[in-house]
């Protein structure tokens, strides 16, 4: 093997790396989901509440403008809900963190040595 493919190697297997593709993999899926939720859920909702009313399809003509006002209004419901659904993933997490925190480390296994002279202590007490 080359030098640079060794050193493309170490690069790519780094944990850095790994966690950052498994992250960037499990985002994308994420953010589907969630634009899955704002498309199919909570904008249809929005319409019901204001009437039958589609936010994207609102706009205003100034002369030969025309605003299209309620593109950015849906944009801004877009970002609410991921910023929420975000924000409760990461409150989620934290809480398994704080749990698996919380609990004491197993003990450590006994060394060869302690092991050693647990037996002698164990042979002494039989005598």
């Amino acid at each position: 093997m080359s030098k640079t493919l060794t050193e493309f190697r170490a690069f790519a297997m780094r944990g850095n790396v790994v966690d950052l593709a498994v992250a960037v993999i499990i985002g994308t899926a994420f953010g589907k989901i969630v634009s899955s939720l704002v498309e199919n859920v909570v904008t249809p909702l929005i319409g019901l509440l204001l009437g039958g009313v589609d936010l994207t399809q609102l706009s205003v003509s100034v002369r030969d403008a025309v605003i299209e006002y309620g593109v950015f209004l849906q944009s801004v419901v877009d970002f609410i809900i991921i910023a929420a659904a975000v924000f409760l993933a990461m409150k989620g997490i934290n809480a398994l963190k704080r749990r698996h925190a919380n609990e004491p480390a197993p003990p450590a296994p006994p060394s060869r040595e302690e092991e050693l002279l647990t037996e002698i202590r164990d042979a002494l007490r039989t005598k």
